[in-house]
């Protein structure tokens, strides 16, 4: 039995809960949103939407939500609704999240945030104006060692940093990857899928892309017997504005390297007092090198970045590969609590979708690509958080 199943009604007793609606009722909220939301106490899933009759049951079956619909505006519109999370087909982000906003509720909305930049500023602009939280999920923040390197590297240990590199390797085969597959409705491929999260890496770990060239390829046809739209491997060379060099590869043909949390997934930067190699499968360990070192030692992850600042999860308990994830749901209850900025925000996926928007007229123009100026407001990312208090 699922570790939510039956607990959402229960809480429902809790005196003044936070009434939350999952929109999309998918795997990765399945998976990813449904236990977070069980970690944190006075919250209720109120409601759930979905598009597909028979995923919707299924759903409902499985958390006992007292409410479903396969239209998220009955969601939207109602007052006892506080937040929505939405977990939804890319094209649908805008506009499920624009009515969202429009109606004071609290966003977190997978990524890609949006099908482009201007989508996406508009979303962070209108949830600013509205004055509730918004998040986008780049969940991968959350696993223990990138918190260590996050915190590592704003302390100063990289020195200069010199290089920036990801490799995120899957192996895919011909397998159906269902809307993912599709350019109306995705917009990209393995550029939204998984490149982005390694951008937002970036990002927070060295700063903002000046200028960047692509390539991306797609080799089948068809996937799953259906028509396959999107890209299955992207690169890119970067530029960094700070003098930072990166470089990021992205496959699904990644033949035996196996597939989700458990293929490989790599970050290395190199500057001038250290290197520091991190991998998401090992959660609690990164790899160091130092200045004239002929090889990279184990660095342990300090206990204390086992989980986000005041989640009550226990990293002890489940698989930790999979059990981070839910501390992202933590983070963005708490943060309505507390009326705060997420960690993760939409101005977060806006940057990111920038850097998209360059990577698909650099790939499709074969073309060195400029990126656009800082030239807009709001808050800045929050960075991870060093530690528990």
């Amino acid at each position: 039995m699922p570790p939510w199943q039956g607990f959402f009604p229960i809480m429902s007793t809790t005196p003044d809960p936070l009434n939350v609606a999952l929109i999309g009722c998918g795997a990765i909220a399945l998976q990813n949103h449904l236990p977070g939301l069980a970690l944190c106490p006075n919250v209720r899933l109120a409601a759930l939407c979905d598009t597909d009759p028979a995923r919707l049951e299924a759903a409902r079956q499985q958390t006992g939500a007292p409410q479903v619909t396969r239209d998220y505006r009955e969601l939207i519109e109602r007052d006892d609704i506080h937040a929505v999370i939405i977990a939804t087909p890319n094209v649908t982000h805008a506009p499920i999240a624009l009515a969202a906003v429009a109606h004071g509720k609290h966003v977190l909305c997978e990524k890609p945030l949006a099908m482009n930049a201007e989508e996406a500023w508009t979303m962070a602009r209108a949830a600013e104006k509205a004055g509730v939280r918004h998040m986008t999920a780049f969940t991968y923040r959350f696993v223990p060692a990138m918190r260590y390197l996050a915190h590592l590297v704003r302390r100063g240990d990289l020195g200069t940093v010199y290089h920036f590199r990801a490799c995120r390797l899957q192996d895919w085969g011909r397998r159906g990857l269902g809307w993912r597959q599709v350019r109306a409705l995705a917009g990209t491929g393995e550029l939204g899928d998984m490149l982005s999260h390694r951008i937002d890496f970036a990002h927070l770990l060295v700063g903002r892309i000046r200028r960047l060239v692509a390539h991306w390829r797609r080799w089948h046809e068809e996937r799953g017997g259906q028509p396959n739209e999107l890209d299955e491997w992207v690169a890119v060379l970067a530029d960094f504005e700070n003098g930072a060099t990166g470089v990021w590869e992205s496959s699904k043909l990644a033949t035996g390297h196996n597939e989700s949390w458990r293929a490989p997934d790599t970050v290395e930067l190199n500057g001038s007092d250290a290197t520091f190699l991190y991998e998401t499968r090992q959660w609690n360990t990164l790899r160091l090198g130092r200045p004239g070192g002929s090889h990279l030692e184990t660095l342990e992850v300090p206990r204390e970045f086992w989980k986000w600042p005041g989640s009550p999860r226990d990293p002890l308990q489940g698989d930790p590969l999979v059990t981070f994830r839910y501390d992202q749901i933590w983070e963005f209850v708490d943060a309505i609590r507390q009326q705060r900025p997420c960690a993760v925000t939409f101005h977060d996926g806006a940057l990111v979708q920038e850097v998209m928007d360059a990577v698909v007229q650099s790939a499709e123009s074969r073309q060195w690509v400029e990126l656009p100026r800082p030239a807009h407001t709001g808050p800045a990312a929050h960075p991870t958080p060093a530690a528990a208090p």
